[in-house]
């Protein structure tokens, strides 16, 4: 959903119940793509299910390389580059060092959607404060709003930080 909505903002296009009124043609067009991709996965996998339930019963340890391979060749047809192959590596330990870490990938994905249009939010502010960052908290809506966010991040982080001054006090006595 949030990959949607960002490509909708990125094209211009509002999300909302407004789409069906300003954008019919996008609108009705992805109805029907859906109905057209549900009917076509209807008539290929009722004859297929039988190999789909053996595909279950295949070890992870031999099915994992085969997705590699099939992801590599994917990658290298798209440019015929060894570079994107090993991008797609860098980025794959990239993704287990995050999965290990328990990083939600929600964030993260908002944060690459929505990046560009901050930095470009950002860039626009600064031209028109003739490059003074001190407009974000010299103006009203601006301050509120990073006063808010400060709050947030407070109420996030307290808890964490009183357990750790909980357990170095435990420590001491």
């Amino acid at each position: 959903m949030a990959l949607m909505f960002g490509a909708l903002i990125m094209q211009g296009i509002q999300p909302g119940p407004a789409v069906m009124n300003e954008q019919p043609a996008l609108f009705w067009g992805l109805a029907a793509s859906m109905w057209i991709g549900n009917a076509f996965l209807l008539v290929l996998n009722l004859p297929l299910i039988g190999l789909w339930v053996r595909m279950i019963s295949i070890p992870y340890h031999f099915l994992f390389p085969a997705i590699l391979v099939f992801c590599a060749i994917g990658v290298f047809s798209l440019n015929n580059s060894t570079f994107a192959i090993y991008m797609m590596a860098a980025f794959g330990v990239l993704g287990y060092v995050f999965r290990k870490l328990d990083c939600e990938p929600a964030p993260m994905l908002l944060g690459f959607i929505l990046g560009p249009m901050m930095e470009e939010y950002l860039r626009r502010a600064l031209l028109m404060s003739k490059g003074d960052p001190s407009v974000f908290v010299t103006r009203p809506g601006s301050a509120a709003m990073l006063i808010i966010a400060l709050i947030l991040l407070a109420t996030i982080f307290a808890p964490a930080v009183r357990q750790k001054r909980e357990e170095a006090f435990q420590e001491e006595g």
